[in-house]
């Protein structure tokens, strides 16, 4: 069983990023800074410390920055993608020893639920007890580290040591998310697909789109040295957002009738849920009328081809307004919330047959 005692320490101290959220402008707005907070420590026998050697800042964090989840505390460590070298082990974790190099799955699955025994990590029934998404969205997913008491407060990787699971040992998030993408809105040989937003995550999409068989990949994002690498390094068409203000228009000029694939990530910065274009947007969220912003949806469900598929990898967290139902059910559009990637059913796949073999580099 997972232990959910977070509260239990060794005596010594080390650095942390924790949070500090505080009322700005009529917005939640959150401080983070660095400070000293105890070592954990084994309480279970299935927990291994970890003492972290690399992380890194998701776009899904800029919601907690931006006071977007309102289950966020002070005090809480931020940080769910990370690399480490095994600490401490409990009895349990047999196949871990202390100097082993491993990489923590972003969400933390108990290994015993229906969900956990189909690999379906993302969903896990045991480890999240938030009341407040159970509200929100009549059931809860999988807890995250690092990632406010929306996903049952366990502490984050951006710290000295971490506490995990032996069954969060896994791939970390970015890859993993990306293949999970592809796969849940059914990419296949032969389609044109479109990517908003060209993070890192994004990056990836474009490139397991083109592992998987499509004819044209289109990147849309403002920021030049994205746009840049992905034409540059992927190989693929791009389209600046403030170039082109209409972007559907744009896409149905390079592709007439629409594209096959659209896919959202949480990885655009300027008009998304973010940060929205229109006065109307901006003027919602800043009276907290809407927690995310439907602009991007909207083009996405005017850019692709009649019975086309949209698929949602981005962070959404609660609620927009003047979504265009009207047009995702007279186009027949597949509108698919991809959820959390179920991160413990891709590993072996994407280490064994992608990255071992070459076919995929993480590093390019």
């Amino acid at each position: 069983m997972l232990s959910l005692n977070t509260k239990r320490y060794r005596g010594d101290v080390v650095y942390a990023f924790k949070i500090e959220p505080i009322l700005e402008l009529g917005m939640n707005i959150s401080h983070t800074r660095m400070t000293q907070v105890p070592i954990p420590d084994i309480t279970q026998p299935d927990d291994v410390i970890v003492k972290v050697t690399g992380t890194t800042i998701c776009g899904s964090d800029l919601h907690l920055y931006h006071g977007e989840i309102v289950a966020l505390q002070k005090g809480d460590i931020l940080g769910h993608e990370l690399i480490g070298v095994v600490d401490r082990v409990g009895e349990n974790a047999k196949n871990l020893k202390p100097g082993q190099q491993v990489v923590a799955s972003f969400q933390i699955a108990c290994g015993q639920c229906s969900y956990c025994k189909q690999k379906l990590s993302s969903m896990c029934d045991k480890t999240n007890n938030s009341s407040l998404q159970n509200a929100m969205y009549g059931t809860r997913d999988a807890g995250l580290f690092g990632y406010s008491h929306f996903t049952d407060g366990f502490p984050g990787g951006q710290a000295e040591y971490v506490k995990i699971n032996k069954q969060a040992i896994y791939l970390s998030d970015v890859i993993p998310t990306s293949y999970h993408c592809i796969v849940d809105t059914g990419v296949k040989e032969g389609d044109i697909v479109a990517v908003w937003g060209l993070g890192p995550i994004g990056q990836c999409v474009a490139r397991w789109a083109q592992i998987k068989g499509a004819k044209r990949v289109i990147g849309i994002d403002s920021h030049p040295q994205r746009l840049a690498f992905a034409s540059e390094k992927l190989g693929i068409e791009t389209l600046n957002f403030k170039e082109h203000s209409d972007v559907p228009g744009r896409l149905h000029e390079l592709v007439p009738g629409g594209v096959d694939v659209k896919e959202c990530l949480n990885e655009l910065r300027t008009g998304t849920f973010h940060e929205p274009k229109t006065l109307l947007h901006k003027v919602q969220k800043t009276l907290m009328l809407e927690t995310d912003v439907s602009e991007t949806a909207n083009e996405m469900i005017k850019s692709v081809r009649k019975m086309g598929r949209c698929g949602v990898i981005a962070a959404y967290s609660g609620y927009t307004n003047q979504f265009n139902i009207g047009a995702l059910m007279e186009k027949g559009v597949r509108f698919i919330g991809n959820g959390q990637a179920p991160v413990h059913l891709y590993w072996e796949e994407i280490l064994n047959d992608y990255i071992i073999p070459g076919k995929f580099d993480p590093t390019l």
